[in-house]
């Protein structure tokens, strides 16, 4: 298994459920021919593993190197952070995010120095960060500071459904003064870019509208006209495979159907209402725009059901196939 990639997990807020979905997502059968190196707590995990009963076996390193071979069930673990912190379960903690935050950045660390292949992250709490003091608000910003990108953005995916978001977590106010050709421009380019790197020759690119019916020509607003069809025709005279803008209340069925390769939405909740619908468990996210591979689960730190042991761990194992595409230039 020497050719097998190594992919950095980050455990999250140990607070939450992060430990419990990344010891039940490597316990899976279905998840091979990769070596997996958890990034944070020693004995969170361990208590995880017991929780479980499963057959996991915990391999503690002090530094990447010492990664060698790879025995089916073994996981190595490494924190970079204070190992004899202790962890409250199902609540806000500032020594829950400040830990977190230190996992993350070492996660990325290794990715920037190509110490592994990709990074996979369970979910942190932001409130906990900014308790704790830290200036990132989640990790997008922590990568973007880190590698000193100039534009990071994400997209979501469930089976064959993926949309790139033209912005995340604005005020829908701010949002939609967002909604300019520059902007757009910028988030095709970076699309189709992402996509043929990831083994498509001509992705099909669909732009959803901003406002019903994508305006009816003028009749409902005029940011279609204005903004979004300038765009989406300055990058056609580019070469790129792209169209719109699309209604929003029926391109989605067309990208499911197989019409479109990614569809790029205006704002957070226009694509994650229709990822979760079509389908919440499988739903992951990933980052382009960063110089490494990032996936990441699509849910939250969940402290309502923290250490009860019913969380899902679908959309992690998913990430973790994700990740394992990317690596290999394979079609998402």
């Amino acid at each position: 298994m020497k050719d097998n990639k190594k992919i950095a997990i980050t455990m999250g807020d140990p607070s939450g459920i992060g430990p419990e979905i990344i010891v039940k997502a490597l316990s899976s059968e279905s998840l091979i021919n990769f070596i997996p190196i958890v990034i944070g707590s020693k004995k969170v995990i361990a208590k995880q593993i017991n929780i479980n009963k499963s057959k996991l076996l915990l391999k503690e390193i002090n530094n990447i190197n010492e990664v060698a071979n790879h025995n089916r069930n073994e996981v190595f673990i490494i924190n970079p952070g204070v190992s004899t912190c202790e962890f409250p379960i199902g609540k806000l903690d500032i020594t829950s995010g400040r830990e977190s935050h230190k996992w993350v950045e070492f996660g990325a660390k290794l990715c920037i120095e190509k110490k592994v292949s990709a990074m996979v992250t369970a979910p942190i709490n932001k409130e906990a960060w900014s308790m704790a003091g830290i200036k990132d608000t989640g990790h997008q910003e922590v990568f973007k500071r880190m590698t000193k990108s100039q534009y990071v953005a994400t997209m979501l995916i469930t089976g064959n459904l993926r949309c790139m978001h033209l912005s995340t977590h604005k005020p829908l106010i701010d949002a939609c003064k967002y909604v300019t050709k520059e902007n757009i421009i910028r988030a095709i380019k970076l699309t189709n870019e992402s996509f043929i790197s990831w083994g498509y020759d001509r992705p099909k690119i669909a732009v959803a509208a901003l406002n019903p019916h994508a305006s009816d020509n003028g009749l409902i607003g005029d940011t279609e006209s204005k903004e979004i069809s300038p765009a989406v025709k300055f990058m056609q005279e580019k070469g790129i495979t792209v169209s719109g803008p699309h209604p929003a209340d029926s391109i989605f069925n067309q990208a499911i159907n197989g019409n479109y390769d990614v569809v790029i939405v205006m704002y957070h909740d226009q694509g994650h209402i229709a990822i979760k619908v079509h389908g919440l468990e499988e739903s992951i996210s990933v980052n382009l725009g960063i110089p490494f591979i990032r996936t990441s689960v699509d849910h939250g730190t969940a402290f309502d059901i923290a250490s009860k042991n019913i969380a899902d761990s679908t959309s992690m194992k998913e990430a973790i196939k994700q990740a394992c595409v990317l690596i290999n230039n394979k079609k998402i």
